[in-house]
């Protein structure tokens, strides 16, 4: 009888401290990953612009071969642009 007891009381306590439990805020968590989103939004626009530029220089001047590179970076970051949010939120597990 004494271990059921025992048993019993541990048990009591023990869901009242998961009753007792708090809630946690996570509003600024969002609003950070809607910053982090806004970022990859810019960066992933600056990069593909900068790319496509460094890539149209050099094939205005004939050089199609030193115009590959930025081409993989357009398309780098065109990548970035389109996924980047994504790729936050999977991070994070946040849903944006």
């Amino acid at each position: 009888m004494g271990p059921t007891l025992t048993a019993l009381v541990f048990m009591g306590a023990s869901n009242a401290v998961a009753h007792a439990q708090g809630t946690m805020d996570f509003s600024g968590a969002q609003t950070l990953m809607g910053t982090f989103k806004t970022f990859a939004m810019y960066a992933g626009a600056v990069i593909c612009l900068g790319g496509l530029i460094f890539a149209g220089i050099r094939m205005m001047t004939g050089r199609f071969q030193d115009a590959i590179p930025g081409l993989f970076g357009a398309l780098l970051g065109a990548g970035v642009l389109g996924w980047g949010a994504g790729w936050i939120g999977s991070l994070t597990g946040q849903s944006m």
